[in-house]
């Protein structure tokens, strides 16, 4: 969008009342508390993450198992006919973006899935 038009548009909401102060100062603002945030690296870099753990079959299977309740490795092996190398790469996946968390309980460890309704990408 022309810079013109972002200025003109922003002057009409702050002229409307809807919003206080000088455009220019305004806009100064608006762009500090996106870099402050929403930067683009850590924004894209979550983003990344998620896509990347959503974009395989195993892992929403592994999910949606998740959301009926907790398991731990060999449960979920035996469920979805994997091995335990294979488990672990796509737990570790759906951990690292954010969509899981582990519980150890001596040696075993269970995960169960985060509340995906407060999910963040920051």
């Amino acid at each position: 969008m022309p810079k013109e038009t972002v200025d003109m548009r922003l002057t009409r909401l702050l002229t409307s009342g809807l919003c206080k102060g000088d455009p220019s100062k305004y806009a100064m603002e608006l762009k500090q508390l996106a870099n402050k945030v929403a930067r683009i690296g850590k924004v894209e870099e979550k983003k990344e993450k998620i896509f990347k753990a959503l974009a395989d079959t195993t892992r929403l299977r592994i999910l949606k198992l998740l959301k009926v309740r907790e398991m731990c490795v060999c449960e979920i092996m035996i469920a979805l006919d994997l091995t335990q190398p294979t488990t672990s790469h796509h737990l570790k996946i759906l951990e690292n973006a954010g969509l899981i968390k582990r519980r150890k309980k001596g040696k075993w460890v269970f995960y169960n899935r985060k509340d995906l309704k407060r999910l963040e990408i920051n």
